[in-house]
């Protein structure tokens, strides 16, 4: 039976092996002084009470082999700690080794606690600073992103308006073009009623001219509002292109300016802040910041040009418009003119040809009654021309001589 608080020999000590003296080879006798280890023990080559002992065994020898020795009588327990037990100097040095270890130990866990400490510090200020330079660095890029949204905002505006005031002047060089269709008619339609008349009043007069002045000065004037009209589409296709960039840069600036405002308000106690693998390494910027101003910049001179180019076009409308009214009108009234010059010309000539038709119909007249008269008077003288030739036949009836040529006969 084992005391309490023993360790059992029986599980820690090598089984005894079956030899004797002069009975084995000297390496087999060797092989039998098998010391008592306790495990976790440490053992020394010094001399130390009970080290070694010799056993044996009848099991494995035969009869004649016998034990030289015999184990003392005591407990296992107690032989096993005969033959571990170590020296007071060895107890001493073992626990000054383990303070001077635990102290070494704990000198170097402070020292690293307070390292640690430090490092910690450090690193959360520096997150602290780098994270204020960050938001300092998104404010400052949401003010920029303001400026330039702002700017193109204002730009799109005055295109805006400019554009409409395209559309005003293109609608009226169009109506304006229909309309002179109606004066040109009737230019024309004049033309060709003066082609109607006959004889020596078919002249090229000067209403002629200004009539063919006043068409070609109209037809003119329609192409030249055509080809006008024709330049400000084209310029309100710029415009419109010129705005759709605009718009495009704006709907992308109010979303980065969306997105930089959501990573402006993040904070460390934020819900929707999350892990994401490899971002750091993830570089989709597609342009820097001198590059990304000058690109608005040059959008809002590209509009300004635009609208540069919009004003001279409607300049040279109103200019366009003023100058063809001004010739168009004095066209007209010179052929108002003319044809008032002419009417009162040939009303002259019309009153003095009535006078002279009246004239020539009254000596008419009297001629006729002159032949008249005269009919009357050469009837009245049949009689008398009657007796004469009468008288003529008779006096040929006279015999021989008397046929005498006398002035009778004369007269």
């Amino acid at each position: 039976m084992e005391f309490l608080g023993t360790t059992q020999t029986a599980s820690y000590c090598s089984p005894k092996k079956a030899c004797g003296p002069g009975s084995l080879p000297p390496a087999m006798q060797q092989e039998c002084y098998q010391p008592y280890h306790l495990p976790g023990y440490r053992y020394l080559n010094s001399w130390r009470p009970g080290v070694f002992y010799k056993t044996s065994t009848t099991q494995l020898c035969p009869e004649e082999c016998r034990p030289a020795l015999r184990p003392p009588s005591m407990l296992p327990s107690l032989r096993s700690s005969l033959f571990c037990r170590y020296s007071t100097h060895d107890w001493e040095q073992s626990n000054d080794l383990q303070l001077r270890g635990a102290e070494a130990s704990n000198l170097w866990a402070s020292r690293m606690t307070n390292d640690s400490l430090r490092l910690m510090q450090d690193k959360e200020q520096l997150t602290r600073q780098m994270q204020e330079g960050s938001t300092r660095n998104l404010s400052q890029r949401l003010s920029d992103i303001g400026f330039w949204k702002s700017e193109l905002c204002y730009e799109l505006d005055r295109l805006l308006v400019e554009s409409r005031s395209m559309d005003n002047i293109k609608r009226r060089l169009e109506c304006a073009a229909e309309q002179v269709n109606s004066p040109l008619q009737v230019a024309l339609e004049c033309l060709y009623f003066r082609e109607k008349r006959v004889g020596i009043d078919l002249v090229h007069d000067n209403v002629e001219k200004n009539l063919i002045r006043e068409v070609d000065l109209l037809r003119c004037s329609q192409d030249q509002m055509r080809n006008l009209a024709q330049r400000v589409n084209v310029q309100i296709r710029d415009n419109r292109d010129t705005q759709h960039s605009l718009e495009k840069d704006i709907e992308d600036k109010s979303s980065a300016e969306y997105i930089d405002e959501k990573c402006y308000n993040l904070r460390n106690t934020s819900d929707s802040i999350s892990f994401f693998h490899g971002m750091e390494k993830v570089d989709g910027s597609v342009s820097v910041p001198e590059s990304w101003s000058r690109f608005s910049n040059n959008n809002i001179r590209h509009s300004q040009n635009m609208r540069a180019n919009s004003i001279r076009l409607r300049e040279e409308a109103e200019h366009l418009f003023e100058s063809l009214s001004d010739q168009m009108w004095k066209q007209f009234t010179d052929t108002n003119l003319a044809f008032s010059s002419r009417i009162s010309e040939e009303t002259d000539m019309k009153n003095k040809l009535q006078t002279q038709l009246a004239k020539t119909l009254q000596e008419i007249f009297q001629t006729e009654n002159t032949i008249m008269l005269l009919e009357r008077a050469i009837m009245t003288k049949e009689y008398p021309l009657k007796v004469a030739q009468t008288r003529l036949d008779c006096r040929t009836r006279r015999p021989n001589v008397e046929l005498c040529r006398d002035m009778a006969q004369f007269k």
